[in-house]
């Protein structure tokens, strides 16, 4: 056996070789200058030995590899600043080609090394780590529904750039690449054999000895498309076949992007031009693509944020380090309505015991029955199996007496938003859990410090915030009240966690972080609608911002009504001038003239009709006292109002340390309600373009459209210091 640090490798009696990647200290192996300088090694060992026959690189971990670590990018960015001041913007863009290739001259020395190469993969496979695989000359996968293999760089703002491109447009049909190369997603064994990524699918203690057997049979060294008479899978193109694929393909990209994401307009060029090259070039097309990616503003915002902010607050960033961790068993939910029946599910499925209780059984069963219908659905996908079901809905107890919370470790209440109801509720729970359980409310307006004032514990209250709905959306929000004590804070944190999802933590506040920024995104929407201008125009503005759906949508999605009554709460506890009168007029009169509801009831801004599309509301040009003609609409500045407003919101609940840590805005403006991810988030916004401009843009919107857009005290500031959220976050942390 030859010793490297992250792999283990060994010849066999039949002289085929086996590289087992197991990095020492981590749980998940990664792609490092270290783990590169290895596998060369191993890469030319094994083709320089006569007596290896071929070598087969497999895992010792229970995932493959997640890819390349991201920091080792960011490292190369900031080395390209310091020889660009040095030596000069071309000496370091030299630098940065030649760096940022090298992971794609190793797997192409791979592929060409006339030793045949094979991939036996368990677990995760993605990125850079499943490009190694498509170097490989076969790729065997585990028949377990963990293993996943996928190219998910567009997530982060990247694209593959070590292969992925050229090999996958090579394997599939172009029009599958595409939309896989696009979409970033994971894909299941069976999938990947179907579509050619892989070559077999054996049971996982059997991957490794069907990838020797695979070179003991005389598997080719040589790669379909360096073999002579290799055709593309869709024909050349520029041909008949070619062009029924490439204007469709540019049209899906706008529609999909809006043109907001780089990573994606170079996955369209890098696959259209090397479809047109030899090999060699075309993986030179693709390197040059993606150096120019990884420097984008675009690549750095979406890297900071969706990789490493999120990592970081997946890991604890914000948990109380002198707490030990929590022994979470048995966790209460009080309410099993739609909202709470989610949540128990989420805590079953995470192995957690769940006591789901309602005001009588039918209602507490009629909860648990949720549960049952996820899974099945799973089921239905092949994503489980019977036993797991059964499993999981015996670990959910559905009760009516309160007293069957004694033995919980924490009790989340999700019952109706109101102060009474909620008041109620925690009496009932106090008098039954034990003095050291902790008490969390699942409000998502209600100030947590108001409903701590009927705890007879308020060091122990803790509000988290799920998003509807909770099983799909990965943000909770965990709400600190004025008394809120660390040991809760801590054990809030390690149940997101132990549920798989990100928490950010927020200082009590009306709506804390995300639902003040959406009620301002839905609000821009109202005005724009209030002006005159067309929806179907207001609705677009938001898409091409690069919002997921416009801010009518949205708000019929939560509800119309909903949307009234917090208006109206708002007005009844701080005054007439709270709101904007034209909004409240808007939705009084799509609530009670028109009972239009939302999505609930099929019909709000958009009519929902059974079986069909939904499309906007024909009679909501009768609405508007006035109409503006749609040659006359900038739609640039719809754009920017409706960003600029939740960027607003955004600093002012940083002003105001509601939120008090930027990674925390930006990944939960994103997960929570989808702001721009091409940003970074709603403070990256405002970072990546700089206070300055931000501000002058603010003042501009404020003569136009009104004093919501004026800039806080906190941005002038930072407009006259040049200073950033990031940099007065990492100034307050030294000081500290």
């Amino acid at each position: 056996m030859t010793n490297f640090t992250n792999f283990r490798f060994e010849v066999d009696a039949d002289g085929i070789a086996l590289a087992t990647w197991d990095m020492p200290g981590r749980s998940m192996n990664v792609i490092t200058p270290e783990v590169m300088g290895e596998l060369e090694q191993i890469i030319e060992k094994v083709a320089g030995d006569e007596a290896i026959k071929g070598c087969v690189i497999t895992s010792g971990k229970e995932a493959f590899s997640g890819g390349a670590d991201l920091t080792m990018l960011q490292g190369l960015g900031a080395e390209y600043g310091r020889l660009a001041k040095e030596k000069g913007e071309e000496a370091a863009m030299q630098f940065f080609f030649e760096e940022s290739r090298k992971l794609s001259l190793l797997y192409r020395r791979l592929e060409t090394s006339g030793k045949p190469f094979a991939a036996a993969i368990h677990g995760v496979c993605l990125g850079g780590a499943f490009e190694l695989a498509l170097a490989c000359h076969f790729r065997v996968l585990s028949d377990v529904d963990s293993t996943r293999v996928g190219l998910p760089e567009v997530k982060v703002g990247l694209f593959p750039g070590a292969g992925g491109t050229q090999r996958v447009a090579r394997l599939m049909q172009t029009g599958d690449a595409l939309q896989m190369l696009f979409k970033g997603e994971q894909i299941r064994p069976l999938m990947a054999r179907n579509m050619g990524l892989a070559h077999a699918v054996a049971p996982r203690d059997q991957i490794v000895q069907t990838a020797k057997d695979w070179i003991k049979q005389g598997g080719s060294a040589v790669a379909p498309w360096d073999q002579k008479g290799y055709k593309l899978p869709s024909n050349k193109v520029y041909s008949a076949a070619g062009m029924q694929i490439w204007p469709p393909a540019n049209a899906i990209y706008r529609r999909e992007t809006q043109d907001n994401y780089p990573a994606i307009r170079a996955i369209l060029e890098s696959v259209y031009q090397g479809l047109q090259l030899p090999m060699d070039l075309a993986l030179k097309v693709e390197s040059r693509w993606f150096a120019k990616i990884l420097r984008s503003k675009e690549a750095a915002a979406m890297i900071r944020t969706l990789f490493i902010s999120m990592q970081d607050l997946n890991k604890g960033a914000r948990r109380p380090k002198d707490v030990p961790p929590t022994n979470l068993k048995k966790v209460g939910v009080v309410g099993a309505g739609f909202m709470g029946a989610s949540v128990a599910y989420v805590t079953a499925n995470a192995g957690l015991e769940v006591v789901l209780i309602d005001r009588d059984m039918e209602s507490a069963e009629k909860g648990k029955a949720h549960s049952h219908k996820l899974m099945s659905d799973q089921i239905m996908k092949g994503r489980a199996k019977t036993a797991d079901r059964d499993a999981l809905l015996a670990r959910i107890t559905p009760s009516a007496d309160y007293g069957d919370l004694k033995d919980c470790d924490l009790v989340i209440e999700a019952v109706f938003e109101d102060p009474k109801v909620k008041a109620e509720v925690i009496q009932k729970v106090e008098a039954a859990i034990r003095p050291d359980c902790i008490f969390a409310s699942n409000t998502s307006t209600l100030p947590i410090s108001g409903l701590a004032q009927q705890s007879k514990n308020a060091g122990q209250f803790i509000g988290i915030h799920f998003f509807s709905p909770v099983e799909k959306m990965m943000l909770v929000e965990v709400i600190m009240g004025k008394e809120t004590g660390d040991k809760a804070l801590a054990a809030a944190l390690d149940y997101v966690r132990l549920i798989k999802k990100t928490p950010i933590v927020v200082n009590d506040s009306r709506g804390f972080f995300a639902n003040r920024c959406v009620l301002a995104y839905i609000l821009e929407g109202h005005l724009m609608f209030t002006e005159g201008l067309p929806a179907a125009m207001i609705e677009q503005a938001g898409r091409q911002a690069g919002m997921p759906v416009g801010p009518l949508s949205l708000n019929d999605e939560v509800g119309v009504d909903l949307g009234l009554k917090i208006l109206r709460a708002t007005k009844a506890q701080l005054g007439e001038t709270a709101i904007i009168p034209q909004q409240e007029e808007l939705l009084t009169t799509l609530v009670e003239k028109e009972g239009r509801l939302g999505r609930k009831n099929r019909k709000g801004f958009y009519d929902y009709p059974e079986g069909g599309q939904k499309h906007l509301w024909l009679g909501l040009k009768d609405l508007q006292t006035k109409h503006v003609e749609p040659e006359f609409v900038d739609m640039q500045e719809l754009k920017q109002r409706l960003l600029v407003t939740q960027a607003l919101e955004a600093a002012r609940t940083f002003e105001e340390g509601v939120i008090t840590d930027p990674r925390e805005a930006d990944v939960g403006s994103i997960l929570g309600f989808g702001f721009a991810p091409y940003t970074g988030g709603a403070l990256s916004y405002i970072d990546f373009m700089g206070a300055k401009v931000f501000v002058e843009l603010c003042k501009n919107l404020q003569a136009k459209h009104g004093d919501r857009f004026a800039p806080p005290k906190i941005l002038l500031d930072m407009a006259s210091s040049g200073d950033t959220f990031y940099g007065r976050a990492a100034g307050t942390k030294k000081a500290a």
